[in-house]
């Protein structure tokens, strides 16, 4: 028994959906590749959710990796495979979860078969299990899983609040320029208004994600050690301002994650874990392997976002009319206001060059030869992800740090075009030309194909990602306060 109490013990929560999950869990075996024993928490929706995509197996572990759960405190929904409601769960878990995450830890701590916690590993924005932490005198450290440029805007929300900016006195900012006017985080990172994660967008003073997202990234800094998933050249310029502009010292980019899990993780423990909440369709790989190089548009809209009725058929009819190869991800509760039914005549039209399906291994479809782009919502697993491919972008931002990320990718990293809010088909097919076939696409394929290098290099043996990795094991999640 004196040997299991030694192992080093970390207790690692999500936020609950899919693109918190996946960095948290290719976080949690990276610790476990290294000799830690693990606790992956889930909330309970989420883990009755998993059960159901995967079967009961996804939930067994692995000797030293174990699941446990806690409930996130909002009433249990109607359909219980849907996406649930964000700001209600963000709300709920901020005002209710510390209580259950504390006996958690403590129920841990009194079982002799495991080994004592040492340490806690939280989503960003689920700080209440740092706080759990400090009561129990252990390293807790938060891992953000957006992008650190998003990070940044966060927190540049308190001085939108000291200007009078926020909460705006009514909606002409929309059409009258507001949000085209340029601001300046620090002398390095300048943007237009509408490049922040627009939870800001709003006349009501008490807008829940708003006020969340600013006291999370805040209360962040208050962890022993901050960890993002991305790497120093990328985001240099947001890591320095949190550092200088915001006062957190300890910073540590470990990305991209996704790198991270599959060079470092060994085969035979990756192949043992299965996080998706939807059920993957392996066979879109045979139809990709029938495709020439750079050839196929990869379509994902992400785990959560959604669009109308309307803009999910000027969307398809724009892929339709492209005449390009393409793999379109389908998610059944994509369409907010009706449903994602698809015309004989649209079926008909792409039958020989169109793959649907309702979910995939996203990051392996990246990496695959045949993909030439990708649409995308630009979520951040899904950024990173195309960064390990060396894939550029056609964004179509739904919400929150998507807007960044895609400003980001059309301004500053240089891989990326936007499609119009308002979506036109004649618009998305004249875009996927371009990106496919046309020099701006080229000269895009270009630096993706040069940051999936840089990435590459971060992560290898003496990059900044795999060092960074191996301090912050070192100093915070040894389980000595």
């Amino acid at each position: 028994m004196a040997t299991i109490t030694k192992k080093p013990h970390a207790v690692v929560i999500p936020w609950p959906a899919q693109g918190h999950v996946n960095p948290l869990m290719r976080f949690a075996k990276l610790l476990y590749s290294k000799g830690f024993h693990i606790t992956f928490v889930h909330t309970e929706f989420n883990y009755n959710r998993l059960i159901r995509s995967n079967g009961p197996d996804s939930v067994k572990g692995l000797p030293g990796f174990r699941y446990e759960t806690i409930p996130d405190g909002t009433p249990p929904p109607s359909n219980p495979d849907a996406t649930q409601d964000v700001p209600l769960v963000c709300d709920s878990l901020r005002k209710t979860a510390l209580g259950p995450f504390k006996k958690l830890l403590d129920k841990l701590n009194a079982d002799p078969e495991v080994p004592q916690v040492t340490c806690v590993v939280a989503d960003g924005v689920m700080t209440f299990a740092i706080r759990a932490a400090e009561i129990l005198g252990i390293p807790g450290v938060n891992l953000f899983t957006s992008s650190t440029i998003s990070f940044v805007g966060y927190l540049f929300y308190t001085e939108l609040m000291e200007r009078g900016v926020f909460p705006f006195k009514n909606e002409e900012y929309l059409t009258d320029g507001t949000l085209d006017k340029q601001i300046e985080i620090t002398d390095k990172i300048k943007m237009c208004l509408r490049g922040l994660p627009n939870f800001f967008q709003s006349t009501n003073p008490e807008e829940i994600m708003f006020h969340f997202m600013n006291l999370e990234c805040w209360d962040c800094l208050k962890a022993d050690a901050l960890l993002l998933n991305t790497f120093d050249e990328f985001e240099q310029d947001s890591i320095e301002a949190i550092k200088l502009k915001y006062g957190c010292s300890n910073v540590l980019p470990v990305g991209p994650l996704s790198l991270m899990e599959e060079k470092h993780v060994p085969e035979n423990i990756n192949r043992q874990f299965v996080s998706s909440l939807w059920k993957q369709d392996n066979r879109v790989f045979e139809w990709l392997d029938s495709r020439a190089p750079e050839s196929v548009l990869f379509v994902n809209y992400g785990s959560v976002a959604v669009m109308s009725e309307r803009q999910f058929q000027e969307l398809a009819w724009g892929i339709a009319n492209s005449k390009q190869p393409f793999l379109w991800i389908v998610r059944p509760d994509v369409v907010k206001d009706g449903s994602a039914t698809l015309s004989e005549e649209f079926l008909e039209e792409t039958k020989d060059r169109g793959f649907l399906t309702t979910w995939c291994a996203q990051e392996k479809v990246l990496c695959h030869p045949s993909v030439g782009a990708f649409l995308t919502h630009c979520g951040w697993n899904s950024m990173t992800e195309t960064i390990c491919g060396g894939v550029p972008v056609i964004c179509w931002p739904f919400n929150s740090d998507q807007m960044t990320n895609c400003y980001y990718s059309c301004n500053s990293w240089g891989i990326g075009m936007e499609i119009n809010p308002d979506v036109k088909r004649e618009e998305v097919s004249r875009q996927i030309v371009e990106m496919m076939q046309g020099e701006k696409g080229k000269e895009m394929r270009r630096n993706a194909q040069e940051w999936k290098r840089k990435a590459e290099s971060s992560t290898s043996a003496g990059g900044s990602s795999l060092r960074n990795l191996d301090k912050v094991i070192e100093l915070f999640l040894g389980g000595h306060k």
